[in-house]
């Protein structure tokens, strides 16, 4: 699976406009950003019965946010007229912070979360193995004004898959997005 369409999904225009009416439909919890942008819209294909499939995983097995995920997708296909689709949740491999687009991290630090550190995904080209992340990873660095003197208060934020920080140089309380 691949986030973005193959060379062949290309040749479809369906594939394509499908592609592009998804690209808008942002993650409820966080609106700022869209599903693509997170890696949470994993791929958009024909199935073998003709129809329209969109894969999706979540964040973290029970995130509460998939089934208004799914919601939100089938409304843009529908408003979009892309029908007959399916909208299929896909656990296995499971989501990593690897799969964020460099504009979601963006869009996180300027929406005043602390975008994830490190890498949690193999470096090998097609490989989604999940290795195990350090306990002590460094400190994020402070959306708002940029310190690395950070400080964590509570191992979950607003979300269970952010964790609660303040600044120790502004003071400003901040959600840091955990890497997985």
């Amino acid at each position: 699976m691949t986030s973005t369409a193959n060379l062949a999904d290309t040749l479809d225009p369906v594939l394509e406009r499908a592609w592009t009416v998804l690209e808008t439909v942002p993650d409820p919890e966080i609106p700022v950003v869209s599903i693509r942008e997170l890696g949470i819209l994993r791929d958009v294909r024909r199935a073998a019965d003709g129809v329209l499939e969109v894969v999706i995983t979540p964040t973290y097995s029970g995130c509460p946010a998939m089934s208004q995920i799914a919601e939100d997708v089938a409304h843009a296909l529908e408003v979009a007229k892309l029908t007959p689709y399916r909208v299929a949740t896909v656990l296995a491999p499971a989501w990593t912070t690897d799969w964020m687009t460099a504009e979601a991290r963006d869009k996180l630090r300027a929406y005043g979360i602390a975008p994830p550190t490190g890498n949690c995904a193999s470096e090998a080209p097609g490989e989604k193995v999940i290795r195990f992340v350090p306990k002590a990873l460094p400190a994020p660095t402070c959306p708002r004004c940029g310190s690395a003197h950070t400080e964590r208060l509570a191992q979950f934020g607003s979300t269970a898959c952010k964790a609660l920080y303040r600044c120790i140089d502004c003071r400003e309380p901040f959600d840091y997005f955990k890497p997985y």
